[in-house]
């Protein structure tokens, strides 16, 4: 059977595709993720994607983009449940990133992978500087005044990724996705309330 043809704009079409992708990972992962596949699930000729992006990794990149946007959204939904507080912010970002993992497994591992980076720091799109700037904000008021920021953000971002990717691959045991156990997530996570506010007298 051959696939109902769709006619989009030019803008529309590029933004279906990217989609079309994104529900191709999550039903079957990434290796399933092929242009010929997305161009059927946009109902639009398989030709049509070239058009559009440089071969598969430019697909993927252009999802990498659209991922880091929904990325940054979970977070941002778990930061406006929470004041000001510096430590709280920390844990709100970190629960954002684990639910976004969880819930978008092989969109998390596309948008972290290799292929996507090289992509992404070709391109220089807006969205993941944007999702690191998240991180960063939120790291802030623990960071000396005139001191470098990088080495807190690094202690954060790999306790909240290196968990993400440890919990997802079930490393402390089986997952329910649609009703996950965040025990494990609620006491590694104290490990933020030990992080020093900065003196800024």
């Amino acid at each position: 059977m051959t696939e109902k043809k769709t006619k989009h704009h030019h803008g529309d079409l590029r933004n279906a595709l990217i989609q079309a992708g994104i529900a191709i990972l999550a039903e079957d992962g990434i290796d399933k993720l092929t242009l010929r596949r997305c161009a059927a699930r946009a109902g639009v000729s398989h030709a049509a994607p070239a058009h559009h992006f440089k071969g598969v990794e430019g697909l993927r990149g252009a999802i990498a983009e659209e991922g880091f946007v929904i990325f940054r959204g979970y977070m941002q939904r778990e930061l406006d449940k929470v004041g000001d507080d510096p430590h709280r912010r920390l844990k709100a970002i970190s629960l954002g990133y684990l639910l976004f993992a969880l819930e978008n497994p092989a969109l998390f591992e596309l948008i972290f992978g290799i292929s996507a980076m090289l992509y992404l720091n070709e391109v220089q799109p807006e969205s993941p500087g944007a999702s690191y700037d998240m991180l960063r904000q939120c790291c802030a008021p623990f960071v000396a005044e005139g001191a470098e920021s990088g080495p807190v953000e690094a202690q954060v971002w790999s306790l909240i990724h290196g968990f993400a990717t440890l919990f997802l691959s079930e490393q402390f045991g089986p997952v329910d996705r649609g009703n996950p156990d965040l025990d494990a997530f609620n006491k590694v996570i104290t490990l933020l309330d030990s992080l020093p506010l900065a003196d800024r007298a």
